[in-house]
């Protein structure tokens, strides 16, 4: 239902950003039928868009899930432009090569040192297949343990952004060691010293997801959904039978409201009904204010503190 709705809304917005260029081009001090006109159907669109966005007031997990693969959804540049002020991107993994799916460097957060970093999607076919539709691969998290390193040397705090289907599993990757490659970043990022805060902010599957996000503090967007794998793969996996992904994510429990009450997410970041694709600058900010909040907690604890803070946090788990 909800992929209906949100095609419907979009339509609707192109609508109405045309019909308001329109109405900038005539010269209102003329009365204009075409100007009252023009505004009347204004009105009416923007009526109708609000009645279609009400009916996402009750999703199901599924709905989630086609949320928050939308590839109008925030993505990490836009993120990292919108929180961060002096980025400066840090590239390669100093052993092999350079991974797209992985973006990521040094930056000020309300003028603190940072490094940030996350899995980066694309909007179009060409963006996406130039990093993987936000699949990494070894290099990736080499590249991501090299920023890892950097932060703890520094004593920088860390936040990554995750979203992301999993790792890549071409036989490239398997070859170039992804699993080893997904295990010594577990391990790096289980025993940093400095604080971690993770926001999962569309899809988070797998050990893909999972490679960013050991943090002491796990932030997600409303809509974003965070799994041990994909629906789709579950269905595979345990049902032999892909056309039952309504049933898995279900049986998944993977929204935002799921996670937080089997206390794995710390905090949910409201979004507009319909995503955060409908009111970004309203998302960044309460990410922005919910990101400092956790920083300057995490900010009073001592180095072994916050070590000790993650692991308590995930033998929990």
């Amino acid at each position: 239902m909800v992929d209906k709705i949100l095609d419907q809304t979009s339509k609707i917005d192109k609508k109405i950003e045309e019909l308001s260029k329109e109405q900038a081009d005539l010269n209102s001090t003329e009365v204009s039928d075409k100007y009252y006109e023009n505004e009347e159907q204004i009105e009416h669109l923007k009526k109708l868009r609000s009645d279609l966005l009400e009916q996402c007031r009750e999703l199901t997990p599924e709905d989630h899930v086609h949320i928050a693969r939308i590839s109008e959804r925030p993505h990490i540049k836009d993120f990292i432009g919108a929180l961060f002020t002096d980025f400066f991107e840090q590239r390669g993994d100093h052993l092999c090569d350079e991974d797209a799916a992985i973006y990521g460097g040094i930056a000020l957060f309300h003028k603190i040192p940072v490094t940030v970093l996350g899995h980066r999607k694309g909007r179009t076919v060409e963006e996406n297949v130039a990093c993987r539709f936000g699949m990494p691969s070894p290099e990736g998290y080499r590249k991501a343990m090299r920023m890892f390193e950097e932060a703890e040397k520094f004593h920088r705090p860390i936040i990554t952004f995750i979203d992301t289907p999993g790792a890549y599993p071409g036989m490239e990757a398997e070859a170039h060691g992804q699993g080893e490659a997904i295990a010594r970043s577990l391990a790096m990022m289980s025993h940093l010293t400095v604080p971690v805060i993770s926001v999962v902010t569309g899809e988070g599957n797998s050990g893909g997801a999972l490679a960013l996000s050991v943090s002491n503090r796990l932030l997600m967007l409303k809509y974003a959904v965070y799994s041990v794998l994909s629906p789709e793969g579950f269905c595979s996996i345990l049902f032999k039978d892909t056309s039952r992904k309504t049933e898995a994510c279900s049986l998944m429990h993977l929204t935002a409201d799921d996670l937080y009450q089997n206390k794995m997410a710390d905090e949910i970041i409201e979004e507009p009904l319909g995503g955060a694709s409908f009111d970004p600058v309203s998302v960044y900010d309460a990410l922005d204010k919910a990101i400092y909040k956790n920083l300057k907690e995490l900010q009073k604890m001592s180095p072994s503190q916050l070590a000790a803070d993650r692991h308590r946090k995930f033998r929990r788990i």
